[in-house]
């Protein structure tokens, strides 16, 4: 991957962590910026793609699979996860692709792999996730939903929201700070285990639930 234009709605200082995004897929190589603690390639999907996550959507009513993929054989793992669905070639040519990228990009021989169709909010609240870095990626639904860094009161966080339901009670200052993925979409999220992350994961949550619709949501982590 070669270095991609820097897209971002706002100007930072280097040391402020922020998000950044491009139509180019070389934008995720900015995560290993310290001050970049998200990256989003605006991935537009292909109609083939589209097609074949139409057709799994129609005939599959539950999906949750959970997998480890070898980074030597990735297309065969993911057939073999998939085995039992409705899953088209384009689909599984457009995961593999993204596995693979992120095993090269952290040099990885293996990654965790969950699949998911979810017709109500997976995780509604913000929140930040305990891992080094994640990648997230809907393929049919809303994307997911985010806070830049400064724009988060931290200490409302988990208990913090003192059981509010929806846990946003001064958390941030405006909706209007509340920004989304768009469907395709692929980002890399830093956790608060990435190396001198603590404190500043990104936060994120689920998008709002909306009737009658499915997401179909692909997440990539490391493996311990």
């Amino acid at each position: 991957m070669q270095a991609a234009t820097v897209l971002t709605t706002n100007n930072y200082d280097d040391w402020e962590r922020h998000s950044v995004c491009s139509k180019e897929v070389d934008i995720l190589t900015q995560i290993y910026k310290q001050s970049v603690n998200m990256a989003i390639w605006q991935r537009q999907l292909s109609s083939s793609v589209v097609a074949d996550v139409e057709s799994l959507l129609e005939t599959t009513s539950s999906l949750n699979i959970s997998a480890f993929i070898d980074a030597q054989n990735i297309s065969m793992s993911i057939r073999e996860a998939l085995k039992l669905y409705n899953t088209g070639d384009a689909f599984i040519a457009s995961t593999t692709e993204l596995v693979d990228m992120f095993c090269t990009l952290f040099e990885l021989e293996e990654v965790g792999f969950r699949l998911r169709i979810l017709d109500a909010p997976m995780c509604p609240r913000f929140h930040v996730d305990h891992v080094p870095c994640r990648l997230v990626t809907t393929f049919a639904g809303n994307g997911t939903q985010w806070l830049e860094h400064n724009k988060v009161s931290r200490d409302k966080l988990g208990h913090g929201s003192k059981g509010l339901e929806d846990a946003v009670s001064g958390l941030f200052a405006q909706q209007t700070d509340i920004q989304s993925m768009g469907t395709g979409h692929v980002a890399l999220l830093k956790g608060e285990t990435w190396m001198d992350n603590e404190l500043a994961g990104v936060v994120h949550r689920s998008p709002a639930y909306e009737p009658n619709q499915k997401r179909l949501l692909l997440t990539l982590d490391f493996v311990n």
